[in-house]
Parts: structure tokens; C-alpha cells; sequence
């Protein structure tokens, strides 16, 4: 006798083909990044181990004279230590920032699907190698830097080609909540690696390092075998990027004799739901086409600066627990994942307030404003009390995770579709590699100030993240007051003005 189909199969059954397959999709991708983000959260646990307190273990028991670096492992067991640590994170962040303005090229060019397994898998296999710096026993700085330099590269496949797949599967409508709640596969990636690194940060630290290796390696695989790219590939409709009527659509995008592209004008109609043949693509778009998309300059400079903010937290936030809280390297560690638990929620919130408004500058710029006082707060109370410090840091992380979520996820895609392009997809992955790659910058400048600067102070590099805070809620000064315009344009037609 056969049992009953299984309840989950009938539940896949009873839902719409095409809601199978957006399923599947957010799915793959969810699990591609965080397993990308897993793979980049150790470097920031094993520091603190790396370089720890000796004295607190008791005396050298190789009779060294220099008691209070015994357990370091070299060459981080000098005085400059901090700027050692600070050389691996740019090594890592500088080959990002580079990689991912070239990587956005190639993703338009290749199979996404192939680009983004063979990322991963060499994403995997750079991870592990750092890792084995502790079983081969190597205390060679010039080692650890190239691996993070080989790292950096190829994990430039990551962020482009999801954001294209998803941005392919969804539209404009719900697209703020839909990537908002799918943007968390950042903070828990960074959750999962922090509470992985953490397990063996002081047996064997190299373990923290081999086993995103293998996940990040794995999900890759996964992936080769199960991603589809475009719905047209398996026959399921493209969906509506643009829901605003004609009249209300951007000027810029409208009035303009010189598209990004320089497309002469098409109608909706020559892009129908049929499967795409390869004759009918459209070519992609340049790096400079993609710059005259109204929007780009001004969300990628503010990117720039509000990633600075959340990666400086992300590389430098566990070891300022330890010399400020005085807790140990494992608690520090997780007492940190409360800042990306922060994240999911301020994603999430900036994705629903973007898709009800209708203003995403504005929405990062509320939340930009906010950010900066609480973090003058986190420093100077937030080790008040364990209470404290978590209250804070949840907050903490909503608001400087939330812009810096929305700008890399809803922004990029509505830009990569903007109307301006007339239907064209060929630039979802080259915008999204400028606006990325623009904030990779500050994701490799923060850490390296924070390095440079910290011997001077915490509260020095506070003051620095509440300048850059500053900074990125200004450079969206324009694209508010166009929001804000867009907003009064209808109340006053409402009024009779």
C-alpha cells in the first residue's frame, strides 16, 4: 500500500509554476550570499586570538622573556599588530573594490549561473587556505595577504549575479520588502560565520577558515545545478519593472534624446513573454551608460560612506568588545551578532517604508540622520551594562545596516531597470557592480582608518563613523528633494493648485 503523497510536495503542487520557481530562486541566492558573507566573518573572530592577552594565561612556558607575547601567533605579536590586522582587511576589501567594478562587466557578458559556482567554489578554496596557514604552521605575513587578495577577487562574482538573478524574477511593486527580507542572508551569514569561527577560535583558529571553505564551496555546487537565471528560460512570464503611468515617469529618463544605451524607442510590446532567443538580446550596457542612469552617482557615493560604517563594525566590532567590554574572544564574538540581528530588522523596516512611500533616498536618508547620534551613544554607554550593550547594538545595526541594504539590493535593481534603458536587462549586473563597487571603497577605507586611528583612541574612530554617516546623508540631499517633489506634484493637482 503507497502512502499519501507527502505534504510538502502537495504544497509545491498547489502553488503557481511560476511561484515555484521565484521560490526557488530567492532560495539559492539567499543561501549563495550568506554562505559569501559566512566565509568573510572569521578574519574578524580569530583576530583577537591571533594577538591575544598572554599575560592572563600564565608564564611562558618556553621560558621566552617576553611574557606577554608567548601565545601570539607571529608575525601579529608585535606592538603594531593593529595595523598588521588592518593590512589583512584592505588586502582583502582594496582587491574587492577593484574587482567588483570589472566584475559587474563580465557578469552581463557570461552565464550568471556558471559565473557565480565558479565564484564560490574559488571563494571556498581561498577561504580554506588561510585556514591552513595554522596546520602548515606558516607565520610568513605575505602569505596570508595574498590569499585575501586572491579572496577579494573572486568574491566579486557574489553580489552582482544575485541581485540580477532576483531582480530578474521580481518587479518594481513589492521589490523593497521582497529584497529587504531577502537582504538578510548578510546578517545571517555573518551570525552563522561568527557562531562557526567562534567554535574553534581558541583550539584551532584554521578550522574557523575550513569550514566556510567547504560551505561556501558546497553551496556553489548547489547552485550550478539548480539555478535558473531568467524566467523566459523555463518559459514563465518576465515581470513589471516599471508600475508608474507615463505621466509621472522621471523627465530625466523621458526627455532624453541620449539614453544610456542611445536605444532608439520601443514599445513594451517587443518584449513579450515568450522564451528569449539569443538574436533578440539586447547588448550590454557600458560602465559609462550605466553612470548616466539618473541615481547611480548619487546612491553609489552614499554607499560609499555608509559602508564604510557598517564594515569598519563589521572587521573591528569584536575586538572592541574585547578591549572595551573585557570580555573573552568566543563572547565577544557573539555578543557582535546582535549588531547583524539589527541589520535583518532595519532592512526589512527600509524595504517596507521604500515600497509604501515610494522614496528609498529618503528612507536611507531618515535612518542616516538617526544613525549618527545613536552611535555617539553606543560609545559612551553601550558598555553600561550587558542590557545596554544589546539594546544598542540591535539599534546600532538597524539603522547603519538598513540604508546600506536597501541602496545594495531594491536601489540597485530599480536602477539597473530603470526606464530610461527601455526594457533593456543587460545592465541589472553592471549597476550593480558600480553602486557596489563604490561602496567597496569605503568598505576597504573603514577598517584601514580604524586600524590607523584606534591607537589613538576608541572615541577617535567613533567620531570617524559619525563624519562618514554624516557624509553619506548628505550626498542624497538631490535625490530627496526630487522625491519630495514627485510627493507635493500630486497633493497640489489634489488641491487645485
Amino acid at each position: 500500500m503507497r502512502a499519501a503523497l507527502a505534504p510538502g510536495v502537495r504544497l509545491l503542487r498547489a502553488l503557481p509554476r511560476e511561484s515555484r520557481y521565484r521560490g526557488l530562486t530567492l532560495v539559492l541566492t539567499f543561501l549563495s550570499y550568506t554562505s559569501y558573507h559566512l566565509s568573510r566573518k572569521p578574519i574578524s573572530i580569530v583576530k583577537s586570538q591571533l594577538h591575544p592577552n598572554c599575560s592572563a594565561l600564565g608564564p611562558n612556558p618556553h621560558n621566552d622573556s617576553n611574557s606577554s607575547t608567548w601565545c601570539s601567533w607571529a608575525p601579529f605579536d608585535g606592538d603594531n599588530y593593529k595595523e598588521l590586522f588592518g593590512a589583512l582587511d584592505n588586502a582583502f576589501l582594496v582587491a574587492y573594490a577593484i574587482g567588483m567594478f570589472i566584475s559587474g562587466i563580465f557578469g552581463e557578458r557570461l552565464p550568471l549561473r556558471y559565473y557565480l559556482s565558479g565564484g564560490m567554489v574559488l571563494s571556498g578554496l581561498f577561504t580554506t587556505l588561510f585556514g591552513l596557514g595554522f596546520f602548515w604552521d606558516i607565520h610568513v605575513l605575505w602569505y596570508f595577504i595574498i590569499v585575501q587578495v586572491c579572496n577579494g577577487l573572486v568574491q566579486t562574482t557574489g553580489w552582482p549575479a544575485v541581485v540580477a538573478c532576483v531582480a530578474n524574477w521580481f518587479g518594481k511593486g513589492k521589490r523593497g520588502l521582497i529584497m529587504g527580507i531577502w537582504n538578510s542572508h548578510t546578517s545571517v551569514g555573518n551570525i552563522l560565520g561568527s557562531l562557526i569561527a567562534g567554535a574553534w577560535v581558541s583550539s584551532a583558529w584554521g578550522l574557523s577558515f575550513v569550514v566556510p571553505g567547504i560551505i561556501i564551496a558546497a553551496v556553489g555546487i548547489i547552485c550550478f545545478f539548480f539555478l535558473v537565471e531568467y524566467p523566459e528560460d523555463v518559459d514563465c512570464s518576465p515581470p513589471l519593472h516599471h508600475v508608474m503611468p507615463t505621466s509621472e515617469k522621471d523627465p530625466e529618463a523621458v526627455t532624453s534624446n541620449e539614453g544610456p544605451l542611445s536605444l532608439s524607442d520601443q514599445s513594451s510590446a517587443d518584449h513579450s513573454n515568450s522564451p528569449k532567443e539569443a538574436a533578440e538580446e539586447p547588448e550590454a550596457i557600458s560602465f559609462l551608460g550605466a553612470l548616466r542612469i539618473p541615481g547611480v552617482v548619487e546612491f553609489s557615493l552614499c554607499l560609499l560612506f555608509a559602508k564604510l560604517v557598517s564594515y569598519t563594525f563589521l572587521y573591528w566590532l569584536p575586538l572592541y568588545i574585547v578591549n572595551v567590554a573585557h570580555f573573552g574572544a568566543k563572547e565577544a564574538g557573539d555578543l557582535s551578532t546582535l549588531f547583524d540581528v539589527g541589520g535583518i530588522l532595519g532592512g526589512i523596516f527600509a524595504g517596507l517604508i521604500s515600497d509604501y512611500t515610494g522614496g528609498r533616498g529618503t528612507t536611507c536618508c531618515v535612518m542616516l540622520v538617526v544613525a549618527a547620534p545613536m552611535l555617539f551613544l553606543y560609545n559612551h554607554v553601550g558598555q553600561n551594562g550587558i542590557g545596554t550593550s544589546i539594546a544598542m547594538l540591535i539599534i546600532c545595526g538597524a539603522l547603519v545596516n538598513g540604508p546600506y541594504a536597501l541602496i545594495t539590493t531594491a536601489v540597485s535593481a530599480d536602477l539597473g531597470t530603470h526606464e530610461s534603458l527601455k526594457g533593456n536587462a543587460k545592465a541589472l549586473s553592471t549597476v550593480t557592480a558600480i553602486i557596489d563597487g563604490t561602496g567597496s571603497v569605503g568598505a576597504a577605507l573603514g577598517p584601514l582608518l580604524a586600524g590607523l586611528i584606534s591607537p589613538t583612541g576608541w572615541n577617535n574612530v567613533f567620531y570617524m563613523l559619525i563624519a562618514a554617516d554624516v557624509l553619506a546623508c548628505l550626498l542624497l540631499a538631490r535625490v530627496v528633494v526630487k522625491e519630495a517633489r514627485g510627493w507635493c506634484g500630486p497633493m497640489a493637482r489634489q488641491r487645485g493648485y
